[in-house]
């Protein structure tokens, strides 16, 4: 189902807070949270900020929860100035407990605090990943080895026992062997923009999903990165070409998942050929702008100050940007047209079918190849039988069917799901209808599969590869739950079978060469005339070929009934 999320606001808490405490210095949820911010068993946190309110409150922290918010990331923030008690309990426990990542942000009065110096104990104690931050005092001042910290220690003592100060004083010891950002004299627009960076390679929230275990990929990756040579300082352009389901995707994706934590900023652009068609050349700028650079950009409206942006912003800063399946000149150009728009050491890869319409004779050009025939028979059964190699009794045929895909790892993929459990008949019926498709129609070997589907299964596959493409799931479910297609178990089925796919964000997704075969289906429902078929996805051809044709054919019979009469017509409609 559909996440849902809500406004930023202040969280609920057991403890009492002082009834002058401003906005800034509540317990703040990130608005980016997908559970109930008010709800702390339903809420969870990425980052959890740990800060002294009178030093940092009002300036640096405020700051980085913004950045880190801004840039998509649930972080919690906690001002010790409203905590009351002496243990950490009930929400702010389960917070520091959940959060992958813990960041304490040292200033000269960050010991003089003793709920900072329990929260930072805590997090030692739960062994989160701690980046650390120095404010306004240096490594060694917490280290101990200045009277800056060792003064404030030795002012507990007076209050709490022994032992309490030295798990204190052993925390601080411990976080401080690690490095970290030290602000003092130094600006903080740079390092919070290194922070978040670091914070998302830890998350992993830039790397693209991936199945564990692929198959003969390696080769590839390796020359491909041979060719994008990382230690040259130029700017690069990489063509990554191929037909349709040969990997192209998929390779740009583990090479992009090596290596984008070495850049500056880093954006995946998936689909750019068909979002183009769709008049979304904006909506990709746009894409583009905000990954780049980790926080919403200024709105743009039209595609030439998205241009604009793109270069007055990048120029200086070392890229990584891949744009995939691109089509034509006229799509780069508006997204990465030459490299005095990016800083030096900036890499630009693109996938493509069809290298004609692309201006790249000065581009380093990857040419992917299919499948090796062991290859190609481990990826087919990894997905017929859940295993490397296919049973002894199913060898010949299953050799036999890998054949007749070309090696293409989209057709095994899908071909070697359908057959799963499948008894040996079917086996034998599906190597028929391969032999009967021509080597070259590698449509045709994936339409086999999809007509193997049972009717409603046909029908949600077909809505969605005309209408629903990129859409959360929770858009077109009642419509199917109202025709009693049972769509939760169906999709499961197309899920299971390869012929769809799941994002993070619920939204359903569908290889372009699947998206394809929904035309050649739809279409033989009638060759010529639209307004016989199903299912119109072309808005154009909808309002000019179907819509308009009707109302003609409307007048015309209507004048035929009313002796050509049609000033009644004007009251009908």
């Amino acid at each position: 189902m559909a996440k849902r999320k809500y406004s930023d606001g202040p969280a609920a808490s057991t403890d009492s807070r002082d009834d002058d405490s401003s906005l800034g210095a509540e317990c703040k949820f990130s608005s980016t949270d997908g559970g109930d911010a008010q709800s702390s068993q339903g809420a969870e946190f990425e980052v959890f900020l740990s800060f002294r309110g009178p030093d940092t409150r009002m300036n640096f922290a405020d700051c980085l929860y913004h950045a880190l918010d801004g840039a998509g990331i649930r972080v919690f923030r906690d001002d010790e100035e409203i905590r009351k008690g002496e243990e950490i309990e009930g929400e702010l426990k389960h917070v520091i407990e959940t959060s992958s990542i813990c960041i304490p942000i040292f200033s000269r009065n960050y010991a003089v605090s003793a709920w900072c110096l329990r929260e930072l104990a805590y997090m030692v104690d739960c062994k989160a990943i701690i980046l650390l931050v120095f404010f306004d005092v240096k490594p060694r001042d917490v280290k101990l080895k200045t009277k800056l910290y060792q003064d404030a220690l030795q002012k507990h003592k007076e209050k709490y026992n022994c032992e309490v100060v030295q798990r204190w004083k052993e925390a601080l010891e411990k976080v401080a062997r690690t490095s970290g950002w030290d602000l003092k004299d130094n600006g903080h627009g740079e390092h919070i923009k290194s922070i978040i960076t670091e914070v998302l390679i830890k998350l992993n929230k830039r790397g693209n999903n991936l199945l564990d275990h692929l198959v003969g990929i390696q080769d590839r990756v390796e020359d491909v990165m041979c060719l994008l040579d990382e230690g040259s300082p130029d700017v690069r352009y990489l063509v990554i070409h191929g037909m349709g389901g040969i990997g192209k995707t998929t390779l740009a994706k583990v090479i992009f998942n090596q290596i984008y934590s070495r850049f500056h900023g880093c954006c995946f652009l998936s689909g750019v050929q068909e979002a183009t068609k769709d008049g979304k050349i904006v909506q990709l700028q746009k894409q583009l702008l905000t990954e780049l650079l980790n926080f919403k950009p200024v709105e743009i409206f039209d595609s030439d100050v998205g241009i604009n942006q793109i270069k007055w912003k990048f120029r200086q800063k070392k890229v990584l940007v891949v744009l995939d399946d691109l089509g034509e000149w006229d799509q780069l150009s508006k997204l990465a047209a030459t490299g005095d728009w990016f800083g030096l050491g900036s890499r630009i890869i693109i996938t493509t079918r069809d290298t004609n319409n692309l201006a790249i004779e000065e581009y380093n050009v990857y040419q992917m190849t299919e499948l090796q025939h062991h290859h190609a028979l481990q990826l087919f059964s990894k997905h017929a039988f859940r295993m490397d190699s296919p049973p002894y009794d199913f060898n010949d045929i299953s050799c036999n069917i890998t054949s007749m895909t070309g090696g293409l790892p989209l057709a095994l993929e899908v071909i070697g799901c359908s057959l799963y459990c499948k008894r040996k008949p079917i086996w034998k019926e599906m190597l028929k209808k391969l032999e009967s498709v021509p080597n070259q129609r590698i449509n045709g070997k994936l339409k086999i599969s999809v007509e193997m589907l049972k009717e409603e299964q046909r029908e949600i596959f077909l809505d969605i590869a005309c209408y629903y493409i990129g859409e959360e799931r929770i858009y077109p479910y009642y419509m199917w739950k109202a025709l009693d297609f049972y769509p939760n178990i169906e999709i499961d089925f197309l899920i299971g079978a390869s012929l769809i796919k799941i994002d993070d964000d619920d939204r359903l997704l569908m290889h372009d060469l699947l998206r394809d075969i929904r035309r050649e289906i739809v279409q033989q429902e009638d060759l010529k005339v639209y307004g016989k078929h199903s299912r119109l996805w072309q808005s154009k051809i909808a309002l000019e070929e179907v819509l308009k044709t009707r109302m003609v054919n409307f007048i015309h019979n209507y004048c035929l009934l009313n002796q050509g009469n049609i000033s009644l017509i004007t009251i009908y409609f």
